[in-house]
């Protein structure tokens, strides 16, 4: 579970620093068109910050870290993710530079979110089952309410 909210806590230090990265690379090159780099913060922070704190939450209630896939998912979702978003980074880089685009830099991203599907696919796999079999029913109690 500590490496549920560490993951969180350091994709909540990468979206802040690719949003300052943002703000002062395109900002020292005088660039004000669209670019990747507008949109990396926002992809670490909502899939990066927010998807481990829900992962962490679902861990306490379902104990997903003890499925047999958790390892795989964690770990294939986390490459995907700074795979993907190293991807994107660069993307935006060259775009601010007034580079041409990448046919290599488009396949690998590509690659990324291909990877991020299979870590989606093995993170429904590892909540499938705690999220559908129904919880044991509560054994009653068999103590009389007192009466006043």
């Amino acid at each position: 579970m500590k490496q549920l909210y560490y993951a969180a806590t350091l994709y909540t230090l990468l979206g802040l620093c690719s949003g300052l990265f943002y703000r002062d690379f395109t900002k020292s090159h005088n660039f004000t068109g669209k670019t990747e780099l507008a949109v990396t913060h926002t992809h670490l922070l909502s899939l990066g910050t927010l998807f481990f704190l829900i992962v962490l939450a679902l861990d306490k209630q379902f104990a997903l870290s003890s499925q047999r896939l958790f390892p795989w998912f964690f770990w294939t979702y986390n490459t995907a993710l700074l795979w993907t978003v190293t991807c994107m980074t660069a993307i935006g880089i060259r775009t601010v530079q007034s580079r041409p685009e990448s046919d290599l830099l488009a396949h690998l991203s590509g690659g990324g979110h291909i990877l991020l599907t299979i870590a989606f696919t093995l993170f429904f796999a590892c909540l499938y089952r705690p999220a559908t079999t129904h919880p044991q029913a509560p054994t009653p109690s068999f103590a009389t309410p007192a009466r006043g």
